[in-house]
């Protein structure tokens, strides 16, 4: 997860993916990397077919086909390239990733910043913590709101999220920050996390459970 070693795929690969609300498709593996845990993935089918993955994952390479006409690869984070450059060559479609991000292991065909508006429709929110090029992605699926979050939390079953061990993080305080900015600027309804099964509805009352079941840094600021 962060601190920006080099990370290769994982090995295992999805068959399938399904659906977390209209327009917005999902999958997740065992991730060997970090010791078998969860790791997911999403797709974002926009209204005239065309499809943008975000933070890709090993997949079935029909699986994916089957949703729509391949447009882009969007990545949250150095650390989230996964499965990025492999399917950039074996689809043909850009990859964009944040500026400044460290650790790629190919050049990417565009850097995006704060306020970008990307294929799909996708919008950028900075929210550093884990490491000062971390994004949180954001688009309006009407009637749904959904909000991509990266390694700022992680999510166990159906629990309520929780924050990546500090140990993990450059700035673990900035990292609660960024939560409280999300919850200050964002529409939220559906969240969508990199580790951690979809909440499909209510997702602002899943953050603010994790703000107040906070215990690694419970008196963590809101921003100014």
């Amino acid at each position: 997860m962060p601190n920006f070693v080099r990370m290769s795929e994982p090995k295992a690969q999805a068959k399938k993916t399904v659906e977390v609300v209209p327009g917005v498709h999902h999958w997740t593996v065992k991730d060997d990397r970090i010791g078998g845990s969860r790791s997911d993935a999403y797709a974002v089918v926009d209204d005239d077919g065309t499809v943008t993955l975000i933070d890709p994952l090993p997949i079935d390479e029909k699986a994916l086909r089957e949703l729509g006409n391949l447009e882009a690869i969007v990545i949250t984070a150095g650390n989230h390239q996964r499965s990025a450059w492999r399917m950039r060559k074996a689809f043909g479609i850009p990859v964009w990733a944040p500026e400044g991000a460290q650790g790629l292991e190919e050049k990417p065909d565009f850097e995006y910043v704060a306020g970008h508006t990307l294929p799909g429709g996708i919008n950028t929110f900075q929210t550093p913590g884990p490491t000062e090029s971390m994004y949180t992605l954001w688009l309006q699926k009407s009637p749904h709101a959904v909000v991509f979050i990266s390694d700022l939390l992680s999510r166990e079953g159906k629990g309520t999220p929780k924050f990546v061990p500090g140990e993990y993080q450059d700035e673990p305080m900035r990292t609660r920050a960024s939560i409280q900015r999300i919850l200050d600027h964002l529409p939220i309804q559906t969240i969508c996390f990199a580790h951690g099964a979809p909440i499909v509805t209510d997702g602002a009352s899943a953050l603010r459970k994790a703000l107040d079941q906070d215990d690694e840094y419970p008196s963590a600021p809101a921003p100014a």
